[in-house]
């Protein structure tokens, strides 16, 4: 079972069902679509993982990626921090994992309660962003559109990566070319989703706008 799966059954037990066919039932679901789900054989999409989040009182990011903490903060006016960028060469987000209580961030200037935050760590981002500082993002996952070519983009891929990377025409229609701020650049990539970098707060300021979850 993975981990997607692995998060699924824990938010079903965690509800008081004490087996899949009894959520499914009383949800409306498919019966085999959901077990399937559940036991890992058949991965659910984004979309599948905001049905059962809202039915199940968990949080979608963390159902999906294991991003953030398993339920939201009541914190108005602020998003989570979901994970860390920049940590190695090749820009890959590092998502946080467990129970710990995450880190929250103001809402920016235009944002929505759609807007999570990325931190900066190293200096593998420089240029863009410094150590230390907040990315935000609209956490929408939808397709790419052609006003994020040649930007520098959130998205995710098809083998389950999130990062940052500016956003080229790949070979063909459906495939991109990612290039990193530092590290080599990757061809032909298919794409989950993708999203607008809506702001960057500086390392300083972002000292001191960040505040722990209660």
């Amino acid at each position: 079972m993975d981990g997607r799966a692995e998060r699924l059954r824990r938010a079903r037990i965690d509800k008081g069902f004490e087996t899949a066919a009894a959520a499914a039932d009383a949800f409306g679901w498919s019966r085999n679509t959901y077990a399937s789900n559940e036991n890992g054989n058949a991965p659910f999409s984004y979309r599948r993982a905001k049905e059962y989040a809202a039915a199940f009182g968990v949080r979608p990011e963390w159902l999906y990626d294991a991003a953030g903490p398993m339920q939201g903060s009541a914190e108005p006016g602020f998003v989570q921090v979901v994970g860390r960028v920049g940590a190695n060469p090749d820009g890959v987000v590092l998502f946080a994992t467990g129970q710990d209580p995450a880190e929250l961030a103001p809402i920016p200037p235009g944002g929505t309660e759609k807007a999570a935050a990325l931190k900066v760590v190293g200096h593998s981002m420089r240029g863009v962003a410094d150590d230390g500082a907040l990315i935000y993002f609209e956490d929408q996952r939808t397709p790419p559109t052609p006003d994020m070519l040649g930007h520098v983009v959130v998205v995710e891929t098809d083998t389950d990566e999130v990062l940052v990377k500016r956003l080229l025409r790949g070979s063909r229609p459906g495939l991109y070319d990612l290039e990193s701020v530092a590290g080599p650049m990757r061809h032909d990539a298919k794409l989950r989703w993708a999203a607008h970098i809506t702001a960057i707060i500086p390392p300083f300021q972002a000292r001191r706008i960040i505040r722990g979850a209660a």
